[in-house]
């Protein structure tokens, strides 16, 4: 063992939560079989050997939208090429194509769509839970409620209100990036503020929704911002217990042509991975996402502090608008036996993680 991480891997022992100094330890070792050691003993005390996984299908309406982010490629002006927004039939048409009758979640995000009214976001919602009732409605980032509370004139709370009132179930983890504004002033100045997000999802669990939590990580953000980012997903959780999941997603290149220079490094995925689990000791689930970090690393993940794989997706939009080198979807199959070959024990679950079936 990396000398420097005794004292950090004695605190995990006893069961004590780790500090800011902690995460930098872990970050500045190379040392990751004892950091993924440390984060596969937190893991397995809180899930076991079960892995998780979820048959779903993403949605994306608009991407049309008014930020412009610095690491979004999805995105479009109004009369830009490829700009596009779906109407009723187009969107029923769209899940049509990709639903099956195991289908547990429609994953609902797009662009913060100025030229549209709140309705249009309330109705997508309302639509989908018509037309598939038994299907959980997992929809809108944090980013996007505040958003849609800015054009529709209305609080954060009643927003969220509507939306439940039209179906909406839970609320998807994106727009939060990083959560420091030195990194927001440069990254995503046009969208919700590090406080706005957070609140966006308190407000949420306030309401009785079960949320998810992401982390936009290998831009320009310090180690130091990664950690208060996880850091301030803890406090909230600790307040609330709204969060189901935490989800570290490396950043995608604007061009899948890319040098492997402008990716994060398997070190790095491996390190974040497992540091969140320490970090984040009170979310139960840290996530893989195969997506982004590719599905052999994804199956490495599993003995380093990660419980979920994601789903089976059919057709992710917005890290392949950028440089996802990955597949746009896997076969129910192909999670099983990614997950059995890490030496784990497949769940399929709903959105809330309540068992489907074990595998």
């Amino acid at each position: 063992m990396d000398p420097k991480l005794a004292q950090v891997a004695e605190k995990v022992e006893r069961g004590e939560r780790l500090t800011l100094e902690d995460g930098l330890a872990l970050y500045q070792s190379n040392d990751l079989l004892t950091i993924g050691k440390l984060a596969n003993t937190v893991n397995r005390k809180i899930n076991g050997d079960r892995v998780y996984f979820i048959e779903n299908l993403y949605i994306n309406p608009t991407n049309v939208c008014e930020a412009r982010c610095s690491f979004c490629a999805f995105r479009r002006d109004p009369d830009e090429e490829g700009a596009y927004t779906m109407n009723d039939e187009q969107l029923l048409a769209y899940v049509a194509k990709g639903y099956t009758p195991t289908t547990q979640e429609f994953h609902i995000v797009g662009g913060h769509n100025h030229t549209l009214p709140f309705d249009y976001y309330v109705n997508t919602v309302r639509l989908l839970k018509q037309h598939y009732p038994h299907v959980t409605i997992k929809a809108y980032t944090g980013a996007e409620i505040v958003f849609f509370a800015k054009i529709s004139g209305l609080s954060v709370k009643e927003v969220l209100e509507k939306l439940m009132k039209a179906g909406l179930q839970s609320l998807t983890g994106g727009g939060a990036e990083i959560l420091t504004e030195e990194y927001r002033a440069k990254m995503s100045p046009d969208k919700a503020s590090t406080d706005e997000w957070l609140a966006a999802h308190e407000t949420a669990h306030g309401l009785g929704l079960k949320t998810y939590s992401t982390m936009l990580y290998g831009s320009i953000e310090t180690l130091e911002e990664r950690l208060i980012h996880m850091m301030r997903i803890r406090e909230l959780q600790d307040r609330t217990g709204g969060f189901v999941n935490f989800i570290p997603l490396a950043v995608q290149p604007k061009k899948a042509t890319a040098s492997i220079k402008r990716r994060t490094s398997a070190m790095d995925d491996m390190k974040t991975i497992a540091i969140s689990r320490l970090m984040v000791d009170n979310v139960p689930h840290i996530k893989a996402y195969w997506i982004n970090i590719g599905p052999q690393l994804t199956q490495m993940a599993l003995n380093f502090g990660s419980s979920d794989i994601h789903g089976t997706l059919v057709e992710e939009r917005i890290s392949h608008a950028a440089g996802a080198l990955t597949q746009t979807g896997l076969t129910r199959d192909e999670l099983v036996w990614l997950i059995k070959g890490a030496g784990k024990t497949p769940i399929e679950r709903d959105s809330f993680y309540n068992v489907i079936k074990e595998y």
